[in-house]
């Protein structure tokens, strides 16, 4: 696979695996984040090399790192942005170790792998080769690396956003949200996604209050109890799929490619996706208990017991009729359901039929052969939303074909990426920039 052919790539693919190591040994979890190290070790990097850099602090050692390649004016900045953060890892869980960059059998591994420095060091190389390279730009390229994106990037982009707009005018933009997948519901078939919408993030917290008393007793009112029961029914709360105008598209395209089967009803769908996690997410307002609290000794009743419910709304979908939908399902009146921690503006789409979309199109089905390239929903957050908000195609696209194992690591345990896909996701995004740019 070879995009342009006046560039070496293996010397490429070497710098950027030594940059990549480096990168990961940086720990930026977040909680706390303290992305400042990550922000100057980039900036340092692109400043030796001749560009403009800013960082912006939002919070002490929490900063963005800024960099820029100027064109001719001709047309208007496109951004790559990516996070400086990592969610946290439970160490007892990794066979590999979290933060060394360890290379071991073609994979690297490390947190952050996949969530999302190896995209954040395409985004580096892609800078450095365009500006090694001297090339006569029509637009400004922007680099973005951003803090506290995992953590719902209330001092990150959302910051940025309303108090450095200058900073994100753009006209177009590129970061996660999608990428490239070797497996479709169980089937090989080499499919790349490119997010142009994403779900809404709905945490809820529910709240039981009991009667506290003695552990060695009969006991009737234990808040612990009741709330077991609520989130049992829950997790047995089955949802029918709903197919939105976005994830229409994405059904369209590929039942005409053939690696969806044709169906007649969302129920005929529904029996097609459910044992695909990732799949089904895209077609149904989804619930996960994520953190449960409760009691304070071994030998006392909980007062209190409190769970948090991770749920993400398809696109649409209104917060507090979900929530009401929540409370009638538990249908406890000693249970209190609220919202946590969430009050950002809701996700909206923005078009695919765009300069950018049809140039990722065109470079990776030259890249790679039978691939698919299709718009769609991401199920998770991401920066992306924010810059949508304004109007702006904030895409969600790093090019790689990403394995089920691959994918996994996304907050998850012994997370990696196979050296073949980061030289793969170096090389295509230095290509579908240039011609963007040039």
């Amino acid at each position: 696979m070879t995009t342009n052919g006046a560039i070496n790539w293996q010397p490429v693919f070497d710098e950027a695996l030594d940059f990549f190591v480096n990168y990961l040994q940086i720990d930026t979890t977040n909680p706390p984040g303290n992305e400042k190290p990550a922000a100057r070790w980039m900036g340092q990097i692109l400043s030796e090399a001749g560009m403009e850099v800013e960082y912006v602090e939002i919070q002490p050692e929490r900063e963005a790192v800024f960099a820029w390649l100027r064109g001719d004016g001709s047309k208007r900045p496109m951004m790559l942005c990516n996070h400086l953060d990592v969610v946290p890892v439970e160490e007892a869980y990794w066979t590999k170790p979290a933060f060394e960059g360890l290379i071991e059998d073609g994979k690297i591994y490390g947190r952050g792998a996949v969530d999302m420095k190896g995209c954040g060091i395409m985004h580096l190389m892609t800078m450095l080769l365009l500006q090694r390279s001297n090339a006569s730009l029509k637009r400004d390229l922007v680099f973005c690396g951003v803090p506290d994106e995992e953590a719902g990037s209330v001092w990150g982009m959302e910051w940025l956003c309303k108090n450095r707009p200058d900073l994100v005018d753009v006209e177009f933009e590129l970061s996660e949200g999608g990428s490239g997948s070797t497996q479709l519901m169980g089937k090989e078939a080499d499919i790349f996604s490119v997010a142009t919408n994403e779900k809404d993030i709905c945490w809820l917290q529910l709240t039981s209050i009991g009667t506290p008393g003695h552990g060695s007793r009969p006991h009737y009112d234990n808040s612990a109890v009741h709330l077991v029961n609520a989130l049992s029914k829950l997790a047995a709360w089955e949802r029918p799929v709903t197919i939105t105008p976005s994830t229409r598209i994405w059904l369209d395209r590929l039942v005409a490619e053939g690696h969806i089967p044709a169906f007649d009803s969302e129920d005929e769908l529904a029996a097609l996706i459910t044992e695909h996690p990732h799949i089904h997410a895209m077609f149904i307002n989804t619930l996960n208990v994520t953190m449960v609290s409760s009691g304070i000794k071994a030998n006392v009743i909980p007062a209190k017991s409190e769970a948090t419910i991770d749920c993400r709304l398809l696109p649409g979908q209104d917060r507090e009729d979900w929530r009401r939908q929540v409370i009638e399902v538990i249908d406890d009146d000693r249970i209190e359901v609220e919202f946590s921690g969430w009050d950002q503006d809701q996700p909206v789409e923005v078009d695919w039929d765009t300069e950018l979309y049809h140039t990722i199109e065109a470079v990776v089905t030259e890249a790679v052969e039978d691939a698919t390239v299709v718009p769609s929903t991401c199920v998770g957050g991401t920066d992306n939303r924010f810059l949508r908000q304004q109007g702006i195609p904030a895409y969600g696209f790093i090019p790689v074909l990403l394995s089920p194992e691959e994918a996994s690591g996304f907050h998850g345990n012994d997370e990696h990426m196979t050296v073949e896909n980061f030289n793969m996701g170096v090389e295509l995004t230095y290509e579908i920039v240039r011609r963007m740019v040039t």
